[in-house]
């Protein structure tokens, strides 16, 4: 597919379980909350797709879209966002809750009672040496909350970002309009997760390697969506 190449330091073909694929990343336009998925898949991947093709779209872009970015100057952290956010472990690939204004966005998803309670069990895994435990407890919800970084795009670098709403409805929707299956992904330097689905019977974890390596990027290539094409 020579109209379309790999992002800067990443791999066109990747082998899992034997198997090889090429991943194909979609340049697009800023997806904003005027934006309709299943358009702007229709708009920038119809043209180079084939049959059993699948569309991978960044959970991001589907947020986006539905309206789930906060500009940072509507969040009012309160004494406990910027006190728990002293305790966020700030990893080097994103800022995670170590904000006050994602922590504050974390209390109203998943509850105070949740987020203290991770919280709490996080604290006992630090004494033994383990890290993750307080997303394990907080749940996806949490750990999908993404705050301004030095390469967020604009109007994004002023912004939270929370997760997606019904990801599988969406992967459904989009599928319908271009003709193919399609997965809603959140993945990223560390790890990668397949949070919609088209189809029910899709292999995620399968999926998740192909990905795992994060071909997309949505910084300065602008490319929130790809294909996925088994040679």
């Amino acid at each position: 597919m020579s109209e379309l190449l790999p992002n800067e330091g990443k791999k066109e073909i990747i082998e899992v379980d034997g198997r090889k694929y090429g991943r194909y990343p979609i340049k697009t336009h800023v997806i904003t909350d005027a934006d309709h998925i299943p358009d702007v898949a229709e708009r920038y991947a119809a043209e180079y797709l084939q049959e059993g093709d699948v569309l991978i779209i960044s959970e991001k872009a589907v947020a986006c879209s539905q309206k789930r970015a906060v500009p940072l100057k509507d969040i009012k952290p309160s004494r406990l966002a910027r006190l728990l956010s002293r305790f966020v472990y700030r990893s080097p690939y994103g800022i995670g809750l170590s904000m006050p204004e994602t922590m504050e966005m974390a209390l109203r998803e998943c509850g105070v009672l949740r987020i203290l309670f991770a919280a709490f069990i996080s604290a006992i895994g630090k004494i033994f040496g383990k890290r993750g435990w307080f997303y394990r407890v907080a749940g996806y919800k949490a750990e999908s909350i993404d705050g301004p970084t030095p390469y967020t795009l604009p109007p994004y670098n002023e912004c939270v970002v929370l997760g997606p709403q019904n990801p599988d409805k969406v992967a459904e929707e989009t599928a319908k309009r271009i003709g193919v299956d399609v997965l809603i992904v959140d993945i990223n330097d560390l790890a990668g997760r397949i949070l919609g689905a088209s189809d029910p019977s899709i292999d995620r974890d399968h999926y998740a390697s192909i990905l795992k390596d994060n071909p997309l990027g949505q910084s300065g290539q602008q490319t929130p969506m790809g294909i996925i094409r088994e040679m």
